[in-house]
């Protein structure tokens, strides 16, 4: 396993890896010791790129790993534009399980891939900001990034 560390604004973010893929990308409080890859060093530029407003999306190799309706849900995501949010019980519409809002909530709370699975574009039925593991600071901050 590799990883590397890129801070932005406040925001301290932990890229992990293996020799293939992006596994995480994790919000974190602290920088620790690097184990960086070539892998983990695209990861950073590309980051970096999407808080200067250069890319809408990130584009690296990256591995899903969870249950199939946790991928199905994370691929759905993909699929929000830049600028847009979606509400959970639309993500839920999408792959066609109107009923499983909570599971959709709960599917998208286990995003190991933060930023480049867009789930900062998923709200509440009511508009507000809710359930976002990197932070709601950090959810309000991406929000208006891709709006302004």
């Amino acid at each position: 396993m590799y990883n590397k560390y890129i801070k932005i604004k406040s925001f301290i973010f932990e890229i992990i890896a293996n020799d293939k893929y992006i596994l995480e990308i994790n919000r974190v409080n602290k920088i620790k010791e690097e184990n960086s890859n070539q892998i983990c060093k695209i990861a950073s530029e590309e980051i970096l790129k999407y808080f200067n407003k250069e890319i809408s999306n990130i584009n690296i190799e990256y591995l899903l790993q969870g249950t199939d309706f946790q991928k199905m849900v994370w691929n759905a995501l993909l699929n929000i534009p830049y600028g847009k949010t979606l509400t959970y019980k639309e993500i839920a519409i999408l792959i066609n399980k109107p009923k499983a809002v909570r599971a959709v909530a709960n599917a998208i709370s286990k995003n190991k891939l933060l930023i480049i699975i867009p789930c900062h574009r998923v709200i509440g039925s009511n508009g507000s900001l809710t359930g976002f593991r990197g932070g709601l600071d950090l959810k309000e901050h991406l929000i208006n990034l891709e709006k302004s």
